[in-house]
């Protein structure tokens, strides 16, 4: 198979704290940093910058302070007039996009891996926006090299002008998210995974810049179809129900028609009642309840992608 041709990755960013009580990714970059003051760049296959991305937020442990980072970098906020009234978040996602963009730039940097855990069995899952063959094929590594938890793709399918997220600022890019893990806590096997995806991230990029070439194929991908709610008291709006226990920690796995999805606190049980077979994911997140959010689901595909290999100069 003919090989696709792409640039060379020169300067990447691995961020954390997008999220402020969101650890695994904050202590990540720290040690990183860390281990740059001790042994300099040459740690990595190529420059890389460690961001702290929400330092407020970290230094309180809380998600944010005024509103949610990670939806603060589509490219209409980032060409939004700062003003007086300008959230925190907003201020600072301009703050990085001048450092690590601007974004749809010829000058933005070319990969940025976010960081971010998340209170569902999830694993390890990678998040990007579009059919970005660079994203796909480190995302097709990763679930070849790592086996200590599950690896799965999720396409948001949306244009990057209009991506949300952090890694949208970048050329390709793309977010991990690693759980179980609560908010505020730091697990060592949940950390291990995400320095883990890191590390093999690292190990395709010097592969990549080096001459490897990549075969194509397919990849497993998850794209959102659809998001669900808790089921709520119409005046009050408050939850009648929680996560049923048949579904909790069941992320990605198959739900179909009649299985329990909610156990009311009266004792009864909500059954899923979409025709279509769909794959829960992000289910009770602990903070997509100020969204509405009890879980996504998504449709399950195979996206072939091409053989590539780094262009030559």
């Amino acid at each position: 198979m003919a090989s696709t041709f792409l640039p060379a990755l020169g300067r990447i960013a691995v961020c954390g704290g997008t999220h402020g009580n969101e650890l695994s990714g904050v202590y990540l970059v720290r040690e990183m940093e860390r281990k740059r003051k001790q042994k300099g760049d040459s740690l990595w296959p190529v420059p890389v910058t460690t961001v702290e991305a929400n330092p407020r937020a970290v230094k309180e442990c809380r998600r944010y302070i005024e509103t949610d980072m990670n939806r603060c970098f589509s490219s209409a906020v980032l060409s939004s007039a700062i003003t007086d009234n300008t959230p925190y978040e907003v201020r600072r996602a301009h703050e990085l996009n001048a450092l690590l963009g601007p974004k749809e730039s010829a000058d933005a940097i070319d990969l940025i891996c976010d960081l971010h855990n998340t209170t569902s069995n999830m694993g390890l899952t990678l998040i990007l926006y579009t059919k970005d063959w660079m994203a796909l094929h480190i995302c097709k590594h990763l679930q070849t090299k790592i086996t200590r938890v599950p690896v799965r793709v999720v396409m948001l399918d949306v244009p990057i002008s209009a991506a949300y997220s952090l890694e949208s600022v970048s050329k390709h890019g793309f977010t991990i998210e690693a759980g179980p893990q609560p908010h505020g806590v730091i697990r060592a096997d949940i950390y291990e995974a995400m320095k883990e995806g890191v590390d093999v991230t690292m190990d395709w990029i010097k592969k990549f810049n080096s001459g490897t070439v990549f075969e194509g194929g397919d990849v497993e991908v998850f794209t959102l179809h659809k998001s669900i709610d808790y089921p709520r008291d119409p005046e009050t709006r408050e939850l009648t129900a929680a996560i049923h226990p048949q579904l909790q920690d069941r992320d990605f796995s198959l739900l179909k028609k009649g299985d329990p999805v909610f156990l009311s606190f009266s004792g009864e049980t909500v059954k899923y009642e979409e025709e279509e077979t769909l794959h829960p994911f992000f289910i009770n997140e602990c903070a997509y309840y100020e969204k509405g959010i009890a879980f996504h689901l998504a449709r399950k595909t195979l996206i072939s992608i091409p053989t590539v290999q780094v262009q030559k100069d």
